[in-house]
Protein backbone atom coordinates (compact mmCIF):
# COMPACT_ATOMS: atom_id res chain seq x y z
CA UNK A 1 0.00 0.00 0.00
CA UNK A 2 1.03 3.46 -0.58
CA UNK A 3 0.67 6.94 0.08
CA UNK A 4 -1.36 8.69 -2.94
CA UNK A 5 -2.05 12.67 -3.07
CA UNK A 6 -5.31 13.56 -4.85
CA UNK A 7 -5.65 17.16 -5.97
CA UNK A 8 -9.22 18.27 -6.67
CA UNK A 9 -11.98 17.27 -4.44
CA UNK A 10 -14.78 17.56 -6.86
CA UNK A 11 -16.98 13.85 -7.91
CA UNK A 12 -14.08 12.13 -9.60
CA UNK A 13 -11.17 13.58 -6.84
CA UNK A 14 -13.23 12.64 -4.13
CA UNK A 15 -14.54 9.13 -5.71
CA UNK A 16 -11.34 8.21 -6.39
CA UNK A 17 -9.67 9.31 -2.38
CA UNK A 18 -12.94 6.99 -1.26
CA UNK A 19 -11.62 4.12 -3.52
CA UNK A 20 -8.23 4.38 -2.47
CA UNK A 21 -9.06 4.59 1.22
CA UNK A 22 -11.35 1.61 0.95
CA UNK A 23 -8.62 0.02 -0.68
CA UNK A 24 -6.04 0.45 2.31
CA UNK A 25 -3.85 3.31 1.15
CA UNK A 26 -3.39 6.68 3.00
CA UNK A 27 -4.93 9.21 0.84
CA UNK A 28 -4.00 13.32 1.20
CA UNK A 29 -6.53 15.00 -1.18
CA UNK A 30 -5.99 19.18 -1.54
CA UNK A 31 -8.18 21.30 -2.76
CA UNK A 32 -8.86 25.32 -2.61
CA UNK A 33 -12.52 25.00 -1.80
CA UNK A 34 -12.58 23.67 1.83
CA UNK A 35 -16.13 23.38 1.16
CA UNK A 36 -15.64 20.90 -1.35
CA UNK A 37 -14.43 18.36 1.93
CA UNK A 38 -17.51 18.50 3.59
CA UNK A 39 -19.80 18.13 0.19
CA UNK A 40 -18.13 15.20 -1.64
CA UNK A 41 -16.18 13.47 1.14
CA UNK A 42 -17.91 11.13 3.53
CA UNK A 43 -18.37 11.70 6.82
CA UNK A 44 -16.62 8.66 7.92
CA UNK A 45 -13.42 10.10 6.01
CA UNK A 46 -10.58 8.40 7.16
CA UNK A 47 -7.60 10.45 5.29
CA UNK A 48 -6.02 13.54 5.39
CA UNK A 49 -7.48 16.74 3.80
CA UNK A 50 -5.51 20.02 3.19
CA UNK A 51 -7.03 23.62 1.83
CA UNK A 52 -5.14 24.69 -0.43
CA UNK A 53 -3.30 24.29 -4.18
CA UNK A 54 -1.75 21.37 -5.66
CA UNK A 55 1.40 22.99 -7.24
CA UNK A 56 2.00 24.90 -4.07
CA UNK A 57 4.88 23.04 -2.23
CA UNK A 58 3.89 23.90 1.27
CA UNK A 59 0.62 23.07 0.49
CA UNK A 60 2.38 19.39 -1.04
CA UNK A 61 4.47 19.38 1.78
CA UNK A 62 1.06 19.26 4.24
CA UNK A 63 -0.40 16.26 2.18
CA UNK A 64 2.79 14.00 2.92
CA UNK A 65 4.48 14.63 -0.39
CA UNK A 66 7.83 13.30 0.58
CA UNK A 67 6.29 9.52 1.82
CA UNK A 68 3.93 9.48 -1.83
CA UNK A 69 4.19 7.35 -3.96
CA UNK A 70 1.22 8.32 -6.39
CA UNK A 71 -0.33 11.73 -7.46
CA UNK A 72 -3.32 12.29 -9.00
CA UNK A 73 -4.08 15.63 -10.64
CA UNK A 74 -7.79 16.00 -11.21
CA UNK A 75 -8.93 19.23 -10.26
CA UNK A 76 -11.33 21.25 -13.14
CA UNK A 77 -8.25 23.19 -14.40
CA UNK A 78 -5.49 21.93 -17.31
CA UNK A 79 -3.27 24.14 -15.92
CA UNK A 80 -3.44 23.73 -12.38
CA UNK A 81 -3.41 19.73 -13.24
CA UNK A 82 -0.08 19.62 -15.36
CA UNK A 83 1.96 22.48 -13.14
CA UNK A 84 1.11 20.05 -9.47
CA UNK A 85 2.13 16.93 -12.12
CA UNK A 86 5.22 18.29 -13.25
CA UNK A 87 6.01 19.53 -9.65
CA UNK A 88 5.24 15.91 -7.93
CA UNK A 89 7.47 14.18 -11.27
CA UNK A 90 10.30 16.43 -11.27
CA UNK A 91 10.86 17.76 -8.16
CA UNK A 92 9.65 15.13 -5.61
CA UNK A 93 10.23 12.16 -7.89
CA UNK A 94 7.20 10.58 -7.29
CA UNK A 95 6.97 7.61 -9.48
CA UNK A 96 3.38 7.13 -10.09
CA UNK A 97 1.79 10.83 -11.33
CA UNK A 98 -1.14 11.19 -14.06
CA UNK A 99 -3.00 14.67 -14.42
CA UNK A 100 -6.42 14.92 -15.71
CA UNK A 101 -6.52 16.98 -19.41
CA UNK A 102 -9.81 18.24 -20.95
CA UNK A 103 -7.83 19.55 -23.82
CA UNK A 104 -7.18 16.51 -26.31
CA UNK A 105 -4.39 18.60 -28.14
CA UNK A 106 -2.26 19.65 -24.46
CA UNK A 107 -2.85 16.07 -23.56
CA UNK A 108 -0.62 14.41 -26.39
CA UNK A 109 2.15 17.15 -25.49
CA UNK A 110 2.49 16.16 -22.42
CA UNK A 111 2.18 12.59 -23.05
CA UNK A 112 5.49 13.37 -24.83
CA UNK A 113 7.14 15.16 -22.23
CA UNK A 114 6.72 12.06 -19.80
CA UNK A 115 3.60 12.97 -17.96
CA UNK A 116 0.58 10.47 -17.99
CA UNK A 117 -2.54 11.86 -18.75
CA UNK A 118 -6.36 11.41 -19.46
CA UNK A 119 -8.45 13.49 -21.46
CA UNK A 120 -11.58 13.39 -20.14
CA UNK A 121 -13.39 14.94 -24.02
CA UNK A 122 -11.57 12.03 -25.85
CA UNK A 123 -11.92 9.34 -23.45
CA UNK A 124 -15.35 10.31 -23.32
CA UNK A 125 -15.87 10.70 -27.11
CA UNK A 126 -14.32 7.28 -27.37
CA UNK A 127 -16.56 5.97 -25.22
CA UNK A 128 -19.66 7.08 -26.59
CA UNK A 129 -18.41 6.41 -30.36
CA UNK A 130 -17.66 2.29 -29.01
CA UNK A 131 -21.43 2.00 -27.32
CA UNK A 132 -22.89 3.75 -30.74
CA UNK A 133 -21.21 1.85 -33.39
CA UNK A 134 -20.50 -1.44 -31.02
CA UNK A 135 -16.49 -1.01 -32.19
CA UNK A 136 -14.15 -3.14 -31.08
CA UNK A 137 -10.80 -1.10 -28.90
CA UNK A 138 -7.56 -1.99 -28.27
CA UNK A 139 -7.22 -1.30 -24.89
CA UNK A 140 -3.22 -3.06 -24.32
CA UNK A 141 -0.95 -4.59 -26.71
CA UNK A 142 2.45 -6.68 -26.03
CA UNK A 143 5.34 -5.50 -27.29
CA UNK A 144 5.43 -7.75 -30.62
CA UNK A 145 1.61 -6.85 -31.05
CA UNK A 146 0.74 -10.67 -31.62
CA UNK A 147 -1.55 -10.57 -28.82
CA UNK A 148 -3.90 -7.45 -27.88
CA UNK A 149 -6.51 -7.05 -25.32
CA UNK A 150 -9.66 -5.49 -26.22
CA UNK A 151 -12.82 -4.55 -25.38
CA UNK A 152 -16.38 -5.02 -27.19
CA UNK A 153 -20.04 -4.06 -26.15
CA UNK A 154 -22.23 -7.50 -26.97
CA UNK A 155 -24.27 -7.69 -29.49
CA UNK A 156 -28.07 -7.97 -29.02
CA UNK A 157 -27.80 -11.37 -31.05
CA UNK A 158 -25.96 -12.96 -27.80
CA UNK A 159 -28.32 -12.12 -24.87
CA UNK A 160 -28.89 -15.72 -23.74
CA UNK A 161 -25.94 -17.20 -25.42
CA UNK A 162 -22.73 -19.24 -23.64
CA UNK A 163 -19.81 -16.81 -23.94
CA UNK A 164 -17.73 -19.76 -24.09
CA UNK A 165 -19.40 -20.71 -27.92
CA UNK A 166 -17.74 -16.94 -28.43
CA UNK A 167 -14.11 -18.54 -27.48
CA UNK A 168 -14.81 -21.55 -29.78
CA UNK A 169 -12.19 -19.36 -32.10
CA UNK A 170 -8.56 -20.49 -31.85
CA UNK A 171 -6.37 -18.04 -30.62
CA UNK A 172 -8.85 -16.17 -28.64
CA UNK A 173 -10.06 -16.16 -24.86
CA UNK A 174 -12.07 -14.57 -22.90
CA UNK A 175 -10.49 -12.98 -19.75
CA UNK A 176 -13.48 -10.65 -18.25
CA UNK A 177 -16.83 -9.28 -18.47
CA UNK A 178 -18.07 -5.75 -17.50
CA UNK A 179 -22.28 -6.06 -16.22
CA UNK A 180 -24.25 -3.54 -15.28
CA UNK A 181 -20.84 -1.30 -14.01
CA UNK A 182 -18.96 -4.41 -12.53
CA UNK A 183 -16.37 -6.19 -13.42
CA UNK A 184 -15.30 -9.85 -12.98
CA UNK A 185 -13.38 -12.39 -14.30
CA UNK A 186 -14.72 -14.67 -17.10
CA UNK A 187 -16.09 -17.81 -15.58
CA UNK A 188 -17.11 -21.26 -18.32
CA UNK A 189 -21.07 -21.05 -17.64
CA UNK A 190 -21.52 -17.25 -17.97
CA UNK A 191 -24.39 -16.00 -20.30
CA UNK A 192 -24.37 -13.14 -22.41
CA UNK A 193 -26.77 -10.09 -21.50
CA UNK A 194 -27.78 -7.21 -23.11
CA UNK A 195 -25.38 -4.20 -22.11
CA UNK A 196 -22.46 -6.52 -21.28
CA UNK A 197 -18.77 -5.60 -22.61
CA UNK A 198 -16.33 -8.69 -22.91
CA UNK A 199 -12.76 -7.89 -22.05
CA UNK A 200 -10.92 -10.54 -24.52
CA UNK A 201 -6.71 -11.64 -25.26
CA UNK A 202 -6.84 -12.33 -28.97
CA UNK A 203 -3.61 -12.95 -31.05
CA UNK A 204 -3.64 -10.10 -34.20
CA UNK A 205 -4.82 -12.41 -36.65
CA UNK A 206 -7.68 -13.84 -35.33
CA UNK A 207 -9.38 -10.29 -34.89
CA UNK A 208 -11.24 -10.54 -38.61
CA UNK A 209 -12.66 -13.96 -36.66
CA UNK A 210 -13.77 -12.26 -33.96
CA UNK A 211 -15.56 -9.60 -35.54
CA UNK A 212 -17.71 -12.22 -38.07
CA UNK A 213 -18.13 -14.11 -35.07
CA UNK A 214 -19.90 -11.08 -32.90
CA UNK A 215 -21.98 -10.59 -36.26
CA UNK A 216 -23.62 -14.06 -36.21
CA UNK A 217 -27.01 -13.87 -35.77
CA UNK A 218 -28.70 -15.31 -33.00
CA UNK A 219 -30.71 -18.81 -32.33
CA UNK A 220 -33.64 -18.82 -34.45
CA UNK A 221 -32.70 -16.06 -36.61
CA UNK A 222 -33.73 -15.28 -40.33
Amino acid sequence: MVHVIVVGCGRVGSGLAVALDRDGHSVAIIDKNEDAFRKYLPPDWRGRTVHGFGFDRDHLEEAGVREAGALAAVTSGDNSNILAARIARETYEIPRVVARIYDPRRAVIYQRLGIPTVATVTWTTDQVMRRLFEETSTEWSEPSGQVVLVERALPAAWAGRPLRDLTAIPGLRLVALTRAGQAQLAIDDLIGQEGDLVHLAVRKETLDDLERRLAEPGPGAH
